[in-house]
């Protein structure tokens, strides 16, 4: 196995030392506000099998950046708006590392320190996709 410069672990503790971090308790409160939009990172089979927050915009990982930079092929309209971006994960690992990045581009936005994993717990909105027919 070769021999890595950093941990992912050491990665995100940078990341989460330079970025804005909101509790999930905060967050929840966010859902209704319409200057905010809450982004969810993971993966559709994820989002299918734990549910989301109800109004969040599904980016999966793999495309964020070539979503938010105006000048890629792939740019999605909502990340021009003029409002504040919460992006989550399951954990808080994958969003703080975009979060990261997505600074270092020049876009700022937050992420959600714990992740979907606290979000229902407490007492957060869960909508689930409608079942195939």
């Amino acid at each position: 196995m070769p021999s890595l410069n950093t941990s992912v672990k050491k990665m995100v503790e940078q990341a989460r030392a330079r970025i804005e971090e909101v509790e999930t308790r905060d967050a929840i409160k966010m859902v209704d506000d319409p200057e905010v939009v809450i982004v969810d990172l993971r993966d559709v089979r994820e989002r299918q099998r734990s549910g989301f927050i109800p109004g969040s915009f599904h980016c999966p990982r793999g495309m964020l950046e070539f979503w938010v930079d105006p000048e890629s092929p792939y740019f999605k309209e909502i990340f021009a708006e003029d409002k504040k971006f919460v992006f989550h994960c399951a954990s808080g690992w994958r969003s703080a590392l975009s979060v990261a990045l997505l600074q270092d581009m020049g876009f700022q936005a937050a992420h959600l320190k714990e992740g979907f994993s606290t979000w229902e717990k407490q007492g957060g909105p869960v909508e689930y996709p409608a079942p195939k027919s």
